[in-house]
């Protein structure tokens, strides 16, 4: 496959992070809504407080992996539209990350099949911790009808 064909596939895949935020966008603000009725309710169930807290903390974990896929997603599809060139914008932008602070100097020069690994990397950490968001949420609103049987 020509290596701006595998870029562009990589910064498209990379793109459906988006996706996966917007969701997990929902169940932080959820979790916020729901630990703000928690805390109004006389007696606040102290399991509402942590799947609250719970939500909230792996939404915010995964916002920093969203932010960084969507980053890496624009630096491949910039970089797929001059793949003739690629050995000097590579340089060029391995030159660029460094000055930002965004990269150390040991993994200039990396080829981009590594890269490409590393990014897909960060969208699998981003899809790890949305199920991670999305289990306990499941669990509970699955054992919600039981709970009035119990108690």
């Amino acid at each position: 496959m020509p290596v701006d064909m595998e870029l562009q596939v990589v910064a498209s895949l990379l793109r459906r992070g988006r996706s996966l935020d917007q969701l997990s966008t929902v169940l932080t603000v959820l979790g916020v809504l729901f630990g703000l009725l928690q805390l109004l309710l006389i007696t606040p169930v102290t399991f509402g407080l942590l799947l609250s807290a719970w939500l909230i903390v792996t939404g915010l974990w995964q916002k920093y992996w969203a932010f960084r896929v969507a980053f890496d997603a624009d630096l491949f599809t910039l970089m797929a539209r001059d793949a003739d060139a690629l050995p000097d914008r590579t340089q060029a932008l391995d030159h660029a990350l460094q000055s930002l602070g965004l990269q150390p100097a040991n993994r200039a020069g990396r080829p981009w099949a590594e890269r490409q690994r590393g990014a897909l990397n960060l969208l699998r950490k981003q899809a790890v911790l949305l199920a991670v968001q999305v289990l306990p949420t499941l669990a509970v609103i699955l054992a919600s009808p039981w709970l009035s049987f119990a108690g």
